[in-house]
């Protein structure tokens, strides 16, 4: 339980953050010898997750459903993840890309393409700018966060600031695109919970989503409102410490 509920924190906490749940929860349970942490665990953190953001949008999800143009430029952009997500855990090469050498390296070098980017002008909005242009670039860039490591919001904020969004609409971008992404899993995952047998893994699958929307809640919250008045030279610095610390213990 104890292990369940650090596990949830840090799916809470990591996963709207430019700085990868993916290697976080990785790390933790290797360094932490955690014994219930696996990809069906994984899978019910992001549905937490996912529940968060259907929430803390639900009002704009009901106006953009109004829009079905930007609820088509937001599958476009979520296609190419969703896609290539499929065929990596299908043939199961996702675990291939697991290593702390990977993650180290991925932490450090999209770390700072987050910094360049974050240097970009400030003068496009997503009301105004979302183009079909962007949401191909963002949507090509997301597939690049199957790598843990490189992080889905970290790099999906990349992509926007690059195309000169401003932070605010960038982080709102990565939250809209989230939807189909974590939606996805979230099918996956109930899909796995409905064919088990175990009870005790079930009820435990579950402690984890609840647990999980609770963190990426207020995460959501605060994030939003910190990234109105920073920039995002915390999370570069948390990055590049992070990667240098984990490329350290790799090749020592």
């Amino acid at each position: 339980m104890i292990e369940v509920l650090i596990l949830s924190i840090i799916q809470g906490i990591t996963e709207f953050l430019p700085i990868s749940s993916s290697s976080h929860l990785i790390l933790t349970s290797n360094y932490l010898n955690f014994e219930n942490q696996s990809l069906s665990i994984d899978i019910s953190l992001h549905i937490g997750s996912f529940i968060a953001v259907i929430v803390y949008f639900g009002r704009d999800i009901i106006d953009y459903a109004k829009n079905k143009l930007l609820f088509l430029k937001i599958i476009i952009s979520s296609f190419p993840i969703m896609f290539f997500g499929y065929f990596l855990i299908k043939y199961g090469l996702i675990d291939q890309l697991r290593s702390v050498k990977i993650i180290g390296w991925t932490t450090i070098i999209f770390g700072i393409l987050l910094y360049i980017s974050d240097k970009f002008k400030l003068n496009k909005q997503l009301d105004k700018d979302f183009s079909f242009k962007s949401v191909i670039f963002i949507g090509i860039l997301q597939v690049l966060s199957l790598i843990p490591g490189v992080s889905r919001s970290g790099i999906t904020i990349t992509a926007s600031r690059i195309l000169n969004f401003n932070r605010f609409d960038s982080a709102k971008i990565s939250f809209l695109l989230s939807i189909p992404t974590l939606g996805a899993v979230t099918i996956f995952g109930l899909k796995n919970l409905i064919q088990t047998e175990n009870i005790n893994f079930s009820l435990l699958n579950l402690i984890a989503i609840i647990l999980s929307f609770i963190f990426s809640f207020v995460t959501i919250k605060f994030f939003l409102q910190y990234i109105q008045k920073f920039s995002l030279n915390i999370f570069v610095l948390y990055r590049v410490v992070l990667g240098i610390i984990l490329l350290t213990l790799a090749y020592l």
